[in-house]
């Protein structure tokens, strides 16, 4: 279960050391193998591969004939990348997927159950501030009821 949030730094060749919390999780769960794939909200999804394969399946099983689902289908498969922990604990940030979700120097790290999300660090506040606008209304219909 990977949770919580993590600022980091990409370095200079876009590797990004994965918190010494979740290598041991990584290490037994998948070998250290990971896919890394764009998200429609502009992040990145950082999957570990075991989790990755049954959501591609399902993926490359919608209609290549629906317009939604093949755009789909091009966005998460289609940009998927296979990366594994180093001897140091990083993972390589392909430059198409850093381009795509304009990751910067420092990036967040957010664990969500199953997967994390890569953002850039200016983008996650912007998604923070965001969230923040529930206090004020607009709660989904899916939340009606829901406590904390």
């Amino acid at each position: 279960m990977f949770r919580g949030v993590a600022k980091l730094t990409l370095d200079g060749k876009g590797r990004l050391g994965i918190p010494a919390k979740y290598r041991d999780l990584l290490a037994v769960q998948c070998e250290g193998r990971l896919i890394v794939t764009a998200d429609p909200s502009q992040c990145l999804l950082v999957y570990p591969l075991p989790e990755w394969e049954p959501i591609e399946k399902k993926l490359v099983a919608l209609s290549s004939f629906n317009p939604q689902s093949r755009s789909l289908q091009r966005l998460l498969v289609g940009n998927a990348t296979d990366v594994e922990l180093d001897s140091a604990g990083r993972i390589l940030v392909a430059p198409p997927l850093r381009d795509f979700a304009g990751l910067g120097k420092d990036v967040v790290l957010v664990g969500q159950g199953n997967k994390f999300e890569l953002w850039d660090a200016a983008r996650w506040d912007e998604q923070m501030n965001a969230a923040l606008a529930f206090r004020d209304g607009g709660m989904p219909p899916e939340l009606e009821g829901f406590s904390l």
